[in-house]
């Protein structure tokens, strides 16, 4: 399941961080990231992602 996460992540970053916590805290955090710039979204889904 984490694989397809991260696939989603790479595409949609917010979509791979609602997925793995939900809407809180790091989901804002990544739609600001995202909105600011697409690659440090993505960093930041994939490193939840790992994360948890």
């Amino acid at each position: 399941m984490d694989i397809i996460r991260i696939l989603l992540s790479i595409l949609l970053p917010p979509l791979g961080v609602f997925l793995q916590v939900g809407i809180g805290l790091h989901f804002w955090i990544n739609i600001l990231l995202t909105i600011l710039g697409y690659f440090p979204g993505v960093i930041h889904a994939v490193y939840i992602i790992a994360k948890k």
